[in-house]
């Protein structure tokens, strides 16, 4: 790939788990009782009757992990688990309340944090607990984020018999300078012993994520960590980009300097190594940074373009709404966004009183969802048209004028009412989302909220 694209295109921007993105939503026409209607009406209206995603933000972790930007509380307090799930229950009440029927879930994923650094049994007590007020679709899918030093046998196998058959477990990268870097020392050897364990178990899709662009890492660190990798071929492999935004509040990215990353060309270099080498081992690239081998969901989602997503990344399962409980979660409507409050102490305060935590959000005018529909085209098929009504927007021409220069580029072929993004184009897709997004085009931001895109 041309260096001079790389420099060209190298520039902060949204990774597009929603859209608008979360610094344009409208504050000013947000409000609670908003929401509340939206999320009824994507109920009633889904394309299956009353199913629904959650996710489970589970925000403990025992030491910080400085690449990391989520949002979490560090402890070596394991009493917080159990009020945690006691408010983590009290708040899917009052959804479940305000949604006036039994949910069916179809998709359920605990994130984090740390969701492993909960205990075996009080994990069951929540999904025991989410269940007294949901049932189980017919076709569900329930998965979960292990760290694979503090994994075990008895969290696979509670898990298991609650119907998980997904698992994630955070890699990085396996150079001791680099673990040692961003504070996340874990040998091959935990990850080969936890790997294991969860096939024996019976998981049916495990992903390793990898990360690339992390501080001192050099082209030996990404083939030797590949190498391991594909000794133990986990069904998926997430190939992160390393966001750098250490300006974020809360953010533990200030362990190293931003001199100590790799250049954009060399993090480019970094990702087409590594695409090629699990191309070599029979893996298909999925949507951005995401691989997986035919076998699972996510390649069969991709074949029959069912591939979905949102704030939990790339799904199998689309569904109409997606619930988030827990400090800093979004649940997304499709008419609507909403986030919680990303305190512990005001989380309690507000689900012990009967109040939805949510501290701000975003209702969607019909050119948002317009436009949203574009992006989602984009990112999980690399195409999108605007040959139906429905799919065309007032400012579709400045749209199209945005993307000529990428189209000289080669990155993209516009041909009539369709666009499509060339293989060339690929490593630029939240480039080309960039041209569709009129809430950035409108407000460009003076200082910087994205990361950068290559």
């Amino acid at each position: 790939m041309k260096d001079d694209l790389i420099r060209k295109y190298n520039v902060a921007g949204p990774r597009y788990t929603s859209y608008p993105t979360v610094p344009y939503w409208d504050q000013g026409s947000f409000s609670c009782k908003g929401w509340l209607s939206s999320l009824k009406r994507s109920f009633a209206a889904g394309d299956t009757a009353r199913e629904i995603s959650l996710y489970i933000h589970l925000p403990f972790c025992e030491s910080l992990c400085t690449f990391c930007a989520c949002h979490k509380r560090i402890t070596r307090r394991h009493e917080v688990e159990e009020p945690y799930i006691k408010a983590l229950l009290k708040e899917w009440k009052l959804y479940v309340e305000a949604l006036g029927n039994i949910p069916k879930i179809k998709e359920l994923h605990l994130g984090g944090g740390t969701p492993t650094f909960f205990s075996p049994e009080n994990l069951k007590t929540l999904i025991k607990g989410v269940f007294k007020y949901a049932e189980k679709a017919t076709d569900y899918e329930f998965g979960f984020e292990g760290h694979p030093n503090n994994t075990t046998e008895a969290h696979l196998r509670t898990l298991y018999d609650l119907g998980f058959r997904r698992v994630s477990f955070g890699v990085q990268d396996y150079s001791p300078e680099v673990q040692r870097a961003i504070h996340r020392v874990q040998p091959f050897e935990n990850v080969l012993k936890i790997t294991k364990t969860a096939r024996e178990t019976g998981y049916t899709s495990i992903s390793h994520d990898l990360v690339y662009g992390l501080p001192f890492q050099t082209i030996g660190d990404i083939t030797g960590t590949i190498a391991k990798t594909k000794a133990l071929m986990p069904e998926r492999i997430a190939f992160y980009s390393y966001a750098h935004v250490p300006w974020l509040k809360g953010n533990g990215q200030r362990g190293f300097q931003e001199c100590d990353l790799p250049s954009g060309q060399k993090k480019r270099n970094f990702y087409e190594t590594g695409k090629k080498l699990f191309a070599e081992a029979g893996y298909t690239e999925i949507g951005m940074d995401h691989f997986a081998l035919p076998s699972d969901s996510l390649w069969q989602a991709l074949k029959n373009r069912s591939l979905h997503r949102n704030f939990m990344g790339y799904t199998t399962s689309k569904t109409r709404l997606l619930i988030g409980l827990g400090i800093s979660a979004i649940s997304d409507s499709w008419y609507g966004f909403a986030q919680n409050v990303k305190s512990v102490e005001a989380y309690y305060d507000l689900v012990n009183n009967g109040i939805l935590p949510v501290q701000k959000g975003h209702i969607s005018n019909e050119e948002d969802l317009i436009i949203r529909r574009h992006i989602l085209n984009l990112m999980c098929n690399f195409r999108t048209s605007w040959e139906t009504p429905d799919l065309q927007f007032h400012d579709l021409p400045g749209v199209l004028t945005r993307l000529a220069e990428m189209e000289k580029d080669k990155i993209v072929e516009i041909s009539g009412d369709h666009i499509e993004i060339t293989p060339a184009g690929k490593p630029f897709v939240r480039n080309v989302c960039m041209a569709f997004d009129l809430k950035l085009q409108r407000n460009k931001p003076e200082t910087r909220i994205f990361s950068a895109t290559v």
